[in-house]
């Protein structure tokens, strides 16, 4: 790897070709949602949070309540607030 200040790893995980994206300017939080007990509860609540405008992912894991969401910009958490309620579930907050 040249030495220009690259923002490539030296294992050359970006600008290789190989379908990794560098999301650059992402944030990533994470919310505890209670009620999740399956893998229909993650899609639930996957897919009403992902409609949210400026959501790119969304990784729901009914075994912890963790829900880590990555976006363009920080999210207004009454909106997850919402999207949550509207999946059939509880947001406690940030994790």
């Amino acid at each position: 790897m040249a030495e220009n200040g690259c923002c490539c790893t030296p294992e050359g995980s970006c600008h290789t070709g190989g379908g990794t994206a560098v999301d650059v300017g992402a944030v990533t939080t994470t919310y505890k949602v209670t009620g999740m007990t399956c893998g229909h509860c993650e899609g639930a609540v996957s897919s009403e949070i992902g409609e949210i405008a400026g959501v790119s992912a969304v990784q729901a894991v009914a075994a912890t309540g963790l829900v880590t969401v990555t976006s363009q910009a920080p999210l207004d958490e009454a909106a997850v607030r919402e999207a949550v309620d509207e999946a059939g579930y509880e947001l406690v907050g940030l994790a």
